[in-house]
C-alpha cells in the first residue's frame, strides 16, 4: 500500500569521484560498485549496505556515484549518520586508487568535453540515447551533483496538495542549498551554476525540463495528459522506439513519480556533508507540511500560482542565493511571512521564519538547527566557497586558491576529518 503524506522520506546524494592529488574527475564508479558488491566483474549498478539501509548506485556519468535510502525511511532523524557511514566506506575503497569523493554541486575546473565518460554497463542504451539527443558532454549533464528529496502521496487528493505546496516553495530552495559558485575555473557571479545550466541542458527538446517550475496540474490524469504526453510527443522524432518514454525523463525541478507515488524535489545542490543535506531536507519537509495542511495558505490559493510568477523568484535566487530579496508581497503572504517585515524581505529572513515557525515545533532543534544556523548566519555553501577562495587569493597565486578550497572540501566530507569534524565547511577559519 502506498504511503500517505509525510509517512516516509527518500533522500539521494550524488558525489563526484576525483583524483586525491590533482582533483581531476576519475571515471571509476563501476570499480567502487564492484568492490562494494564483492563482485568479480565490473557492471554492478546497485549496492545496498544492509546495516544502514543506504544504497549506492551508478548515474549517467562514470565519475559519479549516488548514495540513497534503499527504501522510504520513517524519519529524517539519524539519516545523516547513515550517509556518513557510506561516505567513509567509499573513501576507504577509493584511497588505494588515489581517489576520493568531492562534495558540492559542480567541479570548479572540470572540462566536460574532455573528461565526460558515460556509464558503459546496464542501461547503456538509455544513456547513449540521452547523449545522442541532448549531447551529454556539457556541464548540465557531466558536471552536476544534486540532492533529491522524495515525499510520498497516497492518492490524487494527496498528490494535488503536495504538488501545490512543493511548487510554491521550489523558488526559494536554492537559498538554502546553492553550492556551485564556480564553473570552468571562474567565479561566474551566480550562486547556483548547477541550476543555471540545468535549466538549459535539454534545450534541444525544451519541454523535457520546461521552465523548472512544474505546470499547475494537480491530478494524475492532468499530469500525464498535459505534461508527460507533451514531453513524449516532442521526444518522439528523436526517440521513435520510445526508449525514453518514462516519467523519469521529465527534468523539472520537482517531478511526479507515479510508479512509486512520490514527488521528487531536484533543485537542491549537494552540500559539504550529509548532515547539512538532511538538515535542509528537514526544513523543506516542515514548511511543505505546513502548506499541505493549510496552516499557512488555503489550498486553492496555493494552486492558483502560475509558472511566470514563481519563475521570477527562482531566477533571482539562482543568481543571488541567500542574498536574494523577495519583493513579491503576494508571494511572501502565501508563505506566511509577517506583513510587519515589509514589502521586500531577504530570503534568509523568509527561511528563518519558516524554520522557527514550523521546523522547531515539529522536529526539535538538536539535530538539524546547527547546520541550518551556519547557512543562515554565514550564507550558503556557495557563498562560503567564494569567500574562502577570495581569502586565499592573498596567499597563493594562479589557480591554487581555488584548488586549495576544494581540497579542504574533500577533506571535510568524511566525518572525523577536517577542522570542523566534517560537519560544516566554514567561511573562514
Amino acid at each position: 500500500m502506498a504511503l500517505g503524506l509525510f509517512e516516509g522520506y527518500g533522500v539521494e546524494l550524488e558525489y563526484m569521484i576525483v583524483d586525491a592529488a590533482t582533483l581531476a574527475a576519475k571515471p571509476i564508479a563501476d570499480e567502487v560498485l564492484r568492490l562494494g558488491a564483492g563482485a568479480a566483474a565490473l557492471g554492478v549498478g546497485d549496492v545496498e549496505i544492509s546495516e544502514t539501509g543506504i544504497g549506492w548506485s551508478n548515474e549517467l556519468a562514470l565519475h559519479l556515484i549516488e548514495l540513497k535510502t534503499a527504501g522510504p525511511v520513517g524519519s529524517l532523524r539519524g539519516l545523516g549518520a547513515k550517509f556518513d557511514d557510506s561516505v567513509r566506506r567509499i573513501n576507504t575503497m577509493l584511497a588505494p586508487m588515489g581517489a576520493c569523493l568531492m562534495p558540492s554541486a559542480m567541479h570548479p575546473f572540470m572540462d566536460p568535453l574532455k573528461e565526460m565518460r558515460l556509464w558503459p554497463h546496464d542501461n547503456a542504451e538509455i544513456y547513449g540515447l540521452f547523449d545522442k539527443v541532448f549531447g551529454c558532454t556539457g556541464h548540465g549533464w557531466a558536471n552536476l551533483q544534486s540532492a533529491h528529496l522524495n515525499l510520498p502521496f497516497r492518492d490524487d487528493a494527496e498528490f494535488g496538495r503536495l504538488h501545490a505546496a512543493i511548487r510554491l516553495l521550489l523558488p526559494i530552495l536554492p537559498a538554502l542549498s546553492a553550492s556551485s559558485p564556480i564553473m570552468d575555473g571562474k567565479m561566474t557571479g551566480k550562486a547556483d551554476n548547477r541550476l543555471a545550466v540545468y535549466r538549459t541542458n535539454a534545450r534541444r527538446v525544451p519541454s523535457v525540463s520546461g521552465r523548472v517550475i512544474p505546470e499547475p496540474v494537480f491530478t494524475k490524469g492532468e499530469y500525464e495528459g498535459v505534461l508527460l504526453e507533451g514531453i513524449y510527443r516532442d521526444l518522439s522524432p528523436h526517440d521513435p522506439e520510445g526508449v525514453l518514454r518514462h516519467e523519469w525523463v521529465n527534468s523539472r525541478g520537482a517531478i511526479a513519480r507515479f510508479t512509486r507515488n512520490t514527488i521528487e524535489i531536484r533543485v537542491l545542490d549537494v552540500q559539504e556533508c550529509p548532515q547539512a543535506d538532511v538538515a535542509i531536507c528537514a526544513a523543506i519537509t516542515a514548511a511543505t507540511r505546513a502548506l499541505v495542511e493549510e496552516r499557512i495558505t488555503p489550498l486553492a490559493a496555493q494552486q492558483a500560482w502560475d509558472v511566470d510568477a514563481l519563475e521570477r523568484v527562482l531566477l533571482d535566487v539562482i543568481d543571488l542565493g541567500d542574498l536574494a530579496v523577495i519583493r513579491d508581497r503576494a508571494y511572501l503572504d502565501a508563505l506566511g511571512v509577517p506583513a510587519l517585515l515589509g514589502p521586500a524581505v531577504p530570503v534568509t529572513e523568509v527561511w528563518a521564519h519558516l524554520i522557527e515557525t514550523w521546523l522547531v515545533p515539529e522536529l526539535g532543534s538538536d539535530e538539524f538547527l546547527p547546520a541550518l544556523g551556519v547557512i543562515l548566519r554565514e550564507g550558503t555553501l556557495s557563498r562560503r566557497i567564494r569567500r574562502r577562495v577570495r581569502q586565499n587569493m592573498g596567499i597563493w597565486d594562479g589557480d591554487f586558491p581555488m584548488w586549495a578550497v576544494y581540497e579542504d572540501l574533500c577533506e571535510s566530507l568524511p566525518p572525523g576529518k577536517g577542522k570542523d569534524n566534517g560537519f560544516m565547511f566554514r567561511a573562514a577559519e
